[in-house]
């Protein structure tokens, strides 16, 4: 337990952005030098990690997949180890998945599986999303690393330790960042006449932005759109010549994001004729839905009823956006939402999750994994 509280201390302190993790994979890679490497092969791919650990008596290949960047978050938990990287953070949990699955390597080398087991340590979740191209490389150039079926964790601070909680079929939502920048014409207060008013213009379109779940998408379905972020202008007597609105789309079924997208556009199109001004989308990055396959979540499930530290929990369907999509579009497999006790939600600056489901988690994978 010492152990693995000091591996996340140690990479909760060194929080990169996606496909900048270069400290973070030289710890990992450091970490996974100390092992037994008789029946290790240990592969990188940008800033990932792919460690392949050889079965005694392998019929398949079963993959573990672990998310390694952190978010650009001031910190403020207050914490001995907080963050030594200004503006960064883990904020999500990732500095625990990474501990989870080097103590699986850390088990697997030391005690061979049955099954051939390939641990993915995959760089750029948060943005602009890694699984995809991770998985493209893999196929066209690795199609050894490929496994049979995949499993993942995520922490989730409203559960209690201990709690595996999962679906079969869709856990999480199609996601898809939204930013979109208006350019009109800028000007005196004192002669909005002779100005193309970008402040306004935004806006109107936030406004309308607001009625294409409401007047555009199956009520049957569920879809969401939100601006987060909205500016324009530079001086409080000068009308803005330009404005950016940033946000997330995200829905439960993939030819609704589809729908969304194109009612989006044709707002924007009359935006651009109402107000005499040009607009530009950019939907950043996306994710695909994860639908755990029926077969691999009951199996967790089922499990995590035997297992004593457990508690077993049929999760609701989320708007939460994961990448770990585009592995289960391709593979079967699943995630669970691992509990992990704190009253701060992810992605929040003082969110502190509960190091005992370091333990809990780190027994319940590598047990997991060895009856497959």
């Amino acid at each position: 337990m010492d152990s693995l509280i000091q591996i996340r201390r140690d990479l909760h302190q060194i929080p990169e952005l996606g496909f900048q993790e270069y400290k973070t994979q030289k710890y990992l890679l450091d970490q996974l030098s100390q092992l037994p490497q008789d029946n290790l092969t240990i592969t990188t791919w940008k800033t990932g990690i792919i460690v392949k650990i050889v079965g005694k008596d392998p019929t398949k290949t079963i993959g573990w997949r672990t998310d390694m960047d952190g978010l650009p978050i001031i910190e403020e938990t207050g914490l001995p180890f907080t963050s030594t990287h200004e503006g960064r953070m883990h904020a999500c949990g990732h500095d625990f998945h990474m501990t989870i699955a080097l103590a699986l390597v850390k088990s697997l080398a030391l005690n061979p599986p049955n099954q051939n087991v390939i641990v993915y340590f995959q760089p750029a979740e948060e943005g602009p999303g890694g699984a995809e191209p991770m998985l493209e490389w893999i196929k066209l150039e690795r199609p050894d690393l490929l496994p049979d079926e995949i499993y993942a964790l995520h922490i989730a601070p409203e559960h209690p330790v201990g709690t595996v909680a999962t679906r079969p079929g869709l856990l999480f939502a199609n996601t898809s960042e939204l930013f979109i920048d208006l350019k009109g014409l800028g000007g005196h207060a004192a002669y909005p006449h002779k100005t193309r008013d970008m402040t306004i213009a935004s806006a109107n379109l936030i406004l309308q932005l607001q009625t294409v779940i409401s007047r555009n998408v199956d009520p049957m379905e569920s879809a969401v759109i939100t601006i987060g972020k909205m500016t324009s202008g530079t001086v409080q007597n000068i009308i803005a010549e330009n404005a950016r609105l940033e946000g997330t789309i995200r829905t439960l079924n993939a030819n609704a994001m589809n729908d969304v997208k194109k009612r989006i556009e044709a707002i924007c199109k009359g935006i651009e004729a109402s107000f005499e001004c040009s607009i530009s989308i950019d939907y950043g990055s996306m994710y695909y839905e994860v639908n755990n396959d029926e077969e691999c979540a009951n199996k967790l499930l089922s499990f995590a009823e035997q297992f004593e530290d457990c508690i077993p929990v049929l999760s609701p369907a989320a708007m939460t956006g994961e990448d770990f999509g585009y592995f289960l579009k391709e593979i079967p497999g699943a995630l669970f939402w691992a509990g992990a006790n704190c009253e701060y939600g992810l992605h929040h600056a003082k969110i502190s999750p509960d190091e005992k489901l370091l333990q809990v988690n780190a027994k319940f994978v590598e047990q997991f994994l060895r009856t497959l």
